[in-house]
C-alpha cells in the first residue's frame, strides 16, 4: 500500500474524534491529498563543532509564516513551498542564528544539513525573535524544557543533576530533600514514564535517592511533560520524562574529567567511520576513603559505592538512514558487617537499545527502536543466626516503531506500534542456624507477560491562530486480558502575538505497580496488574495560558484537575502474598491546582520563578475506615526560585531557594502497655491516628554555587564551589514514636545540615 494512502486513512480516523465544530473539510483541502505535492525542504540541524544533531531547533522560512522545530533526531520538514529561492533562518538557545539559502525546484523538494555555531551570552538574544514567530505551532501542554547549559551550572555536592533541576519546577514534589522520586501533580513516582533514548528506566536514582542515575555529561536534551501528554506515550498515569543522550563528536576526539566530593567522572567521544562514539562513566569513592580510616569493630562504617556507564555508537548508512546502539549500566551496593549483624544490598539497571531512523522522503520520517532493560535488586544477610535473601527483578524486551508524516505545512500525522514482553521474578529464602532440622523457607515467583499498544495522532494548524492535536491509543494486556482505548486531545488558540491559550483532555491507563516506601526508594519491587485488580486509570483536564510579557521572558499559568482510579497504597504489615490484591490497598484519588512559571533562558541572567498551589486526596475502603485523606506527598504551597548569573567570561554565580508546606505524617491517639509472662519489662505500643492526618513544619532551603572558568595547559578548566543548605536548616525527614522508654517519645529524624563542596572539571 502507498504510504500516502495509508496516512490519508489514518487522518480520516483522527478527524473522526475531532469536536463537532471542526469538520473534515475544515481540516484539509481535498486537493492537498490527491493533487501534486507542494515543494518541500527537509534535513537536519547540527552543531558545527561536533556535528551533534540539535533537538528542538527553530527553522523558519524567511519572509513567510512557515516554520517548524527539529524532532528528537534533529530532523525537520517544511512543505507548501512554491518553486523558487528562499532563505532558512535557524536558531537554538546557545547558538548563533544561521541563514541558509535554498532553492525549491519545480520537480519537488530539497534536503539540507544545517550547522550552527555556538554563541556567546549576548549573541543568544537573537534566538528569541525566531522562537516567538514559531511558538504558535507548539501544541504540547504542560511541557517544560530546561536547557542543559543551566542544568550543568546547578551543582549539589559537586554534581550537576537532572532530577535536582526538575525538582525546582512548580508542581514537582519529592518525599524529602534527599529523594529523587518525582511526585508530579499528585502522582506517585511509578506513574512517571522515564525514557533514555527510547528505552524505559525503572530505577533512575543513586545514593538511594539522593541523586539521579543520569550522568549529565552524556545528555544533550531533557523534556518533561507534566500532564496531558499525547497518544504516542502510554503506560503511565502522570508524566513523561524524555532524556536524549549525546551521539558523540563526529569531527575530533575530545574528553572530560571531573572530580567532586561525592564522585568522579570521565567521558570520551570521537569520530568512528561515518558516525561517532561516546563513552561516559561515573563512580563514587566513598568506600575507598573509608578504607583508609581506622575502623572501630564495635561501630563499623558501612561500605557503599555506586557507578554508572553510558555508551553510544552512531553510524550513518547513507543520506537517509542512521543507526545507533545505546548502552546504560548502573549499580549501587551497600554493606554492613558488625557483631551479630551482616547484610548487603544491591540495586542496578542494565539497558541497551538499537535505534534506526529512516527518511522515506522529504515528508515522511520513521524511527524504530528495539530495547532490553533489566532492573534488579537484592538484599541478603544474617541477623543473630537467622539468614535471609531476597532477589527481585523486572526485565522488559520492547519493540516500537513510529511514522511521522508531514502532510502539509499545516498537518502532521504520527502513528506507531509498541510491544513489550515482561519477566517478573521474586525469590525469597530464609533459614535459621538454630533449626535442628536444617530446613529453609523459600518462596519464588517467575511470571511472564506481554502488552501491546498502537496509536495514531494528528497535529493540525488552522490559519495562524488555532491548532489542534488529537489522537487515540489502544492498549492490550495479555495477563489480565484487558483491551482499553485512551483518547487524547489538545487545543491551542493564539489570542494575540504574545498570548496563547491551551486546553487538554485525555485518558491514561497504567499496567505496572510499584511496591516501595515513600521515604526509602532503595528496594522498589515492580509488579504486574493481574486479574485481581483493575489497571490504574487517570483522566487529565488542563487549561493553560502562555505569554511573553517581556523580551526574553516567558510566563505560563496552568490549571489542572486529575481524576485517579484504581491506584494503590502499600499494605505495610502484609505477610507473604500470592496476588497483587494481597499486597496493595486499591482506591481512588484526585488532584487539582494551579501553577505559575516565569522563565528566562537567555542573557547574562537566566533561571525561573515558580509557584504551585495544589490539593491531593485519596479514598481507600481499607484505609482510615473509608474516609478521604491526603497522601503523604500532598504539599499545599510550593514556591521555588532558581537564578544563574554570568558575571564575566570567568565567573558565574547561582542560587536556588524553595519553600514548601510540610508533608503529611501519621500521628498517634493513644498508647498501650502490656507485660509478657516471665519477662521483666513492658511492651509499649501506640495507636495510630488518621493515616497521614498530621502535617510536619514547613520546609525551606537555600543553595548557592560559584563557578570559575579558566585554562590549565591551554585546556578549559572549571572550578565549582557549591554550598548545600546555606543557613543549615535541618528539615524533618520523618517523625516516629520511640517506644523503648516507659513513655512513647516523639522523635524527629532530620536531614543534612550545611554542606559546602568543591569540584573541578577539565576538558581536553
Amino acid at each position: 500500500m502507498d504510504y500516502r494512502l495509508l496516512a490519508s486513512l489514518l487522518l480520516i480516523v483522527c478527524t473522526w474524534i475531532v469536536p463537532p465544530f471542526a469538520s473534515a473539510a475544515t481540516l484539509i483541502e481535498p486537493e492537498a491529498l490527491v493533487g501534486p505535492a507542494d515543494g518541500q525542504v527537509s534535513g537536519f540541524v547540527q552543531d558545527s563543532a561536533t556535528s551533534e544533531t540539535i533537538v528542538g531547533a527553530t527553522v523558519l522560512v524567511k519572509g513567510t509564516s512557515k516554520g517548524t522545530y527539529t524532532n528528537k533526531a534533529g530532523f525537520f520538514s517544511i512543505s507548501g513551498l512554491q518553486p523558487g529561492a528562499y532563505t532558512l533562518q535557524v536558531s537554538f538557545l546557545g547558538y548563533e542564528r544561521g541563514e541558509v539559502p535554498i532553492t525549491i525546484e519545480p520537480t519537488g523538494g530539497t534536503s539540507v544539513r544545517i550547522r550552527l555555531r555556538q554563541a556567546s551570552i549576548m549573541q543568544e538574544q537573537v534566538t528569541v525573535q525566531a522562537e516567538r514567530e514559531n511558538e504558535k505551532r507548539q501544541i504540547s501542554v504542560s511541557r517544560v524544557n530546561i536547557p542543559m547549559q543551566q542544568v550543568n551550572q546547578m551543582r549539589i555536592g559537586g554534581e550537576a543533576d537532572i532530577f535536582r533541576a526538575i525538582q525546582m519546577l512548580p508542581g514537582v514534589l519529592t518525599s524529602s530533600q534527599i529523594s529523587s522520586g518525582l511526585f508530579i501533580r499528585g502522582g506517585s513516582p511509578d506513574q512517571n514514564l522515564i525514557q533514555l533514548d527510547g528505552m524505559t528506566v525503572y530505577n533512575p536514582t543513586h545514593l538511594f535517592g539522593f541523586i539521579s542515575a543520569f550522568n549529565t555529561d552524556a545528555v544533550k536534551d531533557v523534556e518533561l511533560l507534566k500532564g496531558g501528554f499525547p497518544a504516542e506515550y502510554g503506560g503511565r498515569l502522570s508524566a513523561v520524562l524524555n532524556v536524549t543522550q549525546k551521539d558523540g563528536n563526529r569531527d575530533r576526539i575530545e574528553g572530560l574529567v571531573g572530580v567532586g566530593l561525592i564522585s568522579s567522572r570521565a567521558s570520551l567521544q570521537g569520530p568512528l567511520g561515518n558516525g561517532s562514539w561516546f563513552l561516559g562513566a561515573r563512580r563514587t569513592y566513598l568506600d575507598l576513603l573509608l578504607g583508609l580510616i581506622p575502623e572501630d569493630p564495635e561501630n563499623p562504617f558501612p561500605s557503599f559505592n555506586f557507578y554508572d556507564v553510558n555508551m553510544k555508537i552512531t553510524q550513518n548508512l547513507g543520506d537517509n538512514d542512521k543507526l545507533s546502539v545505546t548502552g546504560f549500566v548502573t549499580n549501587d551496593i551497600l554493606g554492613l558487617e558488625q557483631p551479630g549483624l551482616l547484610f548487603s544490598l544491591g540495586v542496578g539497571n542494565q539497558a541497551g537499545s538499537l535505534n534506526w531512523t529512516h527518511i522515506f522522503g522529504n515528508d515522511l520520517f520513521m524511527q524504530t527502536t528495539a530495547s532490553a532493560s533489566r532492573y534488579s535488586n537484592g538484599f541478603d544477610g544474617n541477623n543473630g543466626g537467622f539468614s535471609f535473601e531476597i532477589q527481585n527483578s523486572i526485565i522488559d524486551y520492547t519493540l516500537k516503531s513510529g511514522l511521522e508524516w508531514y502532510v502539509s505545512d499545516n498537518i502532521t500525522l504520527k502513528t506507531g506500534y509498541e510491544g513489550t514482553i515482561y519477566n517478573f521474578t521474586y525469590d525469597q529464602k530464609s533459614a535459621s542456624e538454630n533449626d535442628n532440622t536444617g530446613g529453609t523457607a523459600q518462596r519464588r515467583l517467575d511470571l511472564w507477560d506481554n502488552i501491546h499498544a498502537g496509536y495514531v495522532q494528528a497535529n493540525v494548524l488552522f490559519a495562524d491562530r488555532f491548532s489542534l492535536q488529537t489522537g487515540l491509543r489502544a492498549n492490550y494486556w495479555s495477563n489480565s486480558q484487558e483491551f482499553l482505548i485512551d483518547p487524547r486531545i489538545a487545543l491551542r488558540y493564539q489570542l494575540s502575538d504574545d498570548v496563547a491559550l491551551k486546553a487538554s483532555w485525555g485518558i491514561f491507563h497504567q499496567y505496572l505497580r510499584l511496591a516501595s516506601s515513600p521515604d526509602f526508594s532503595f528496594f522498589d519491587t515492580w509488579l504486574p496488574t493481574d486479574g485481581t485488580v483493575a489497571p490504574g486509570r487517570a483522566t487529565h483536564y488542563i487549561l493553560a495560558m502562555e505569554t511573553q510579557p517581556f523580551e526574553g521572558y516567558s510566563f505560563n499559568v496552568d490549571l489542572y484537575y486529575k481524576k485517579l482510579n484504581n491506584i494503590n497504597e502499600l499494605q505495610n504489615n502484609q505477610t507473604p502474598a500470592s496476588r497483587v490484591s494481597d499486597i496493595f490497598f486499591i482506591g481512588d484519588g484526585e488532584s487539582y491546582g494551579v501553577e505559575l512559571f516565569l522563565q528566562k533562558k537567555v542573557g547574562r541572567l537566566s533561571g525561573w520563578v515558580g509557584y504551585a498551589l495544589g490539593w491531593v486526596f485519596a479514598t481507600f475502603d481499607s484505609v482510615n475506615r473509608g474516609a478521604t485523606f491526603r497522601p503523604k506527598y500532598d504539599r499545599r504551597h510550593d514556591f521555588k526560585v532558581t537564578a544563574l548569573y554570568t558575571l564575566s567570561d570567568h565567573w558565574e554565580i547561582g542560587a536556588s531557594f524553595m519553600f514548601q508546606s510540610g508533608q503529611s505524617y501519621t500521628g498517634a491517639t493513644s498508647q498501650l502497655g502490656a507485660r509478657m509472662p516471665g519477662w521483666e519489662g513492658n511492651i509499649v505500643m501506640v495507636n495510630p491516628s488518621q493515616r497521614w492526618g498530621l502535617r510536619l513544619p514547613n520546609s525551606h532551603q537555600l543553595n548557592l554555587n560559584i563557578n570559575y572558568n579558566t585554562q590549565v595547559w591551554d585546556l578549559p578548566f572549571r572550578i565549582f564551589l557549591d554550598v548545600y543548605n546555606v543557613y543549615s536548616r535541618r528539615d524533618i525527614w520523618f517523625r516516629f514514636y520511640d517506644t523503648t522508654g516507659p513513655l512513647p517519645e516523639v522523635t524527629d529524624v532530620r536531614l543534612l545540615p550545611i554542606l559546602p563542596t568543591i569540584s573541578v572539571e577539565l576538558k581536553f
